[in-house]
């Protein structure tokens, strides 16, 4: 039951992540509920893998709280915005460290190739004003990846 609950919360996770990704394309923002609901999950997401409360759970939250705090001063320069910065701390609660660290290369190669082509379109439409990312597209695609680890490579 455990393994079956696990693969149903991951994919929950995904949709979750391509709904992130969805409304950051098209407002620019991430609903609140919706970190709020991914954070909240990782919890029974910890219990189907039989995470450990003491130290596993806790080493969880403390790398999220690392990475949200990395990230929101980001948002205090002016970087990121705050829905993406919340978007990677509730990430964080599902992965564990190590898959952190993918998340992040992964996350931010697909956000250096998205400003590129966001800057493109910006220039070549010969629009003005501040050009915004919809960061949480990078997020969402470093999410499914390190997700995807687990179907695809199952044999590594």
């Amino acid at each position: 039951m455990g393994m079956t609950l696990s693969w149903i919360l991951l994919g929950l996770l995904a949709l979750m992540l391509l709904v992130a990704s969805w409304c950051d394309l098209k407002s620019r923002t991430i609903p609140n509920t919706l970190n709020l609901a991914i954070a909240l999950l990782a919890i029974p997401f910890w219990w189907s893998i039989g995470l450990a409360l003491w130290p596993d759970a806790a080493i969880q939250i403390g790398v999220a709280l690392l990475v949200f705090g990395l990230f929101a001063g980001a948002f205090a320069l002016g970087a990121m915005g705050g829905g993406d910065v919340k978007l990677i701390g509730a990430l964080a609660l599902w992965l564990p460290f190590q898959a952190v660290i993918v998340l992040l290369f992964v996350m931010s190669v697909a956000g250096g190739l998205l400003t590129l082509a966001m800057f493109a379109r910006h220039r070549l439409a010969r629009a003005e004003g501040r050009l915004e990312i919809p960061y949480g597209v990078a997020i969402a695609f470093g999410g499914l990846w390190v997700i995807s680890e687990r179907f695809l490579n199952q044999f590594g």
